[in-house]
């Protein structure tokens, strides 16, 4: 027969308990005596913003801690306070952590670094954006009209709601996504309308078309601004307006890419034809036109080519790329599509104000190390992307790990992330300093078609095959809101300049907006 001991005495108890609370005490107790570390201060150029060393605890050396102890340090009212994110260099490595950890003095031990507490530690600071975009949760409007799969879509950059669309029923429109009604019908185009973009004072919608014109249209009116922009021997691709700070004789430009392997510049208010870039041998499949008048033209030649737009001269060919280039992203692109339209909503009152504006705007963005460097991204049906700075001939960095076609990429406004997508159904993100990749975001089970970024770069909305949007928590790399609705394929997305919708549009032919 078994013994059975018997239940322990109260004594025996109460010490139990006793030790069990001893050793809760002693987890804090650790906790707080895990050491410290000295640490400097810089800005993503290098200098410094700190005078001397600062002495942190291990214990408190969370990201949110350090940041506002910096802006403590900085002496910021509370209320004025500035979110940082912060780079770590690996004391004594050629070495920059991008995503900071939840145990810094593991991650320090991890890469070698044997006393961390006798080390000086360099933390770049990065600002974050000042305002917080929250994630859409819900379908606010299904608008029909449509006769036809919905093509292109881009909201304005002034913050009033409106969301222009091109259709393979040879239509744009403009929609009022307040209201969730139809503004205008844009009739005249002879074919399907491949391409929608407003000119960054959001006073003008241009549209191309299959019929092989550019066509220039006012917004309120509803109405075709002059004559259509003909010279294109086959479709127009994609346009690109001339950045708002490099107007000239109070006049805007616009560059068009066609299937006939050149790309013109256009004086909109004269419909005249100022250049022809020619020197591709394939259809120009896609067109920038960055803040230094330089313009960035991608080839089913393979070949990525850099014009200046005043004169109307190569500057670059870079042929890298074994495939067809299938789209191109600047780093100031989000600056330059806005101009002086920020979260502040205070509009300069005069012209001279507004060009200064957007120039500052734009050479912030552009800016590295103190200087205004615009880089731009590549991608290829050869399932790569490369990185470029204009001031070399060679690649920074070759993008690897698609496992299909690279079919759009972005980058974040803040300029500091690449997010890509393809035919592979994955979203990748990539750090846009020095092309390392950082995460892959995946839940799409067909390929996604486009990606839009949120004004604050904290989020990422994507359109896929598979009839879903999913909008993505970029620092987690994880699935913040799924959107099921479309009833097909969702073959264009965009993210509205001031953070509060999504808008988007494919082959079920109608628009929908998303909000919180």
């Amino acid at each position: 027969m078994a013994t059975v001991l018997p239940p322990p005495s109260k004594r025996q108890r109460r010490e139990e308990v006793e030790r069990a609370v001893t050793q809760q005490d002693v987890t804090p107790i650790s906790a707080a005596d895990l050491g410290s570390f000295r640490t400097n201060f810089v800005d993503s150029d290098g200098n410094q913003m700190t005078d001397g060393d600062i002495e942190i605890n291990f214990a408190d050396a969370s990201e949110k801690n350090i940041s506002t102890l910096l802006n403590t340090l900085l002496g910021r009212d509370r209320e004025d306070f500035t979110p940082y994110r912060f780079r770590i260099h690996i004391p004594g490595k050629d070495i920059i952590v991008d995503q900071f950890p939840t145990d810094l003095l593991g991650l320090l031990r991890k890469h070698g670094v044997e006393n961390p507490f006798e080390t000086t530690l360099t933390l770049s600071a990065e600002p974050q954006s000042v305002f917080k975009v929250q994630a859409v949760s819900r379908l606010g409007h299904r608008i029909p009209g449509h006769g036809q799969p919905i093509l292109a879509c881009q909201f304005s950059p002034v913050t009033h709601g409106r969301f222009a669309t091109g259709s393979g029923d040879n239509t744009a429109r403009i929609w009022d996504t307040n209201t969730g009604t139809p503004k205008h019908t844009l009739k005249g185009h002879n074919g399907w309308v491949l391409g929608v973009s407003w000119s960054p004072d959001g006073e003008r919608l241009a549209t191309c078309s299959m019929d092989k014109s550019v066509r220039i249209w006012d917004p309120e009116a509803g109405k075709q601004i002059g004559s259509e922009l003909k010279g294109h021997a086959k479709w127009v691709l994609a346009m690109a307006w001339q950045p708002y700070h490099l107007w000239r004789d109070d006049t805007s430009r616009i560059a068009s890419a066609s299937k006939d392997g050149t790309v013109r510049i256009w004086v909109v208010n004269t419909g005249r034809t100022e250049h022809v870039l020619s020197g591709h041998k394939g259809s120009v499949s896609c067109v920038r036109w960055g803040g230094t008048d330089l313009i960035y033209t991608g080839s089913h030649d393979r070949t990525v080519r850099v014009w200046d737009a005043v004169k109307g001269t190569l500057v670059h060919n870079y042929t890298a790329h074994a495939h067809w280039i299938n789209h191109i992203a600047l780093s100031s692109d989000d600056a330059l599509r806005t101009a002086y339209f920020d979260h502040s909503k205070e509009i300069p009152a005069t012209e001279e104000a507004k060009k200064a504006k957007a120039k500052e705007r734009f050479e912030k963005a552009a800016k590295i190390q103190g200087k205004v460097v615009e880089r731009f991204v590549s991608a290829s049906d050869d399932f790569t992307m490369y990185l470029w700075d204009t001031n070399s001939t060679k690649p920074l960095a070759r993008l690897l790990g698609h496992q299909n076609k690279v079919n759009h990429i972005q980058f974040s406004p803040d300029s500091n992330f690449i997010a890509s997508c393809g035919w592979d159904n994955s979203i990748k993100i990539w750090n846009a300093r020095d092309g390392k990749f950082l995460k892959s975001l995946r839940g799409h089970v067909g390929p996604v078609y486009q990606c839009a970024w949120s004004a604050d770069s904290r989020l990422l909305v994507t359109g896929s095959k598979d009839t879903t949007l999913k909008v993505w928590d970029v620092r987690k790399g994880t699935l913040a809101v799924d959107l099921p609705g479309h009833e097909d394929e969702v073959y264009c997305v965009d993210w509205a300049p001031n953070g509060l919708l999504i808008g988007s549009g494919g082959k079920d032919k109608a628009v929908r907006t998303w909000r919180n």
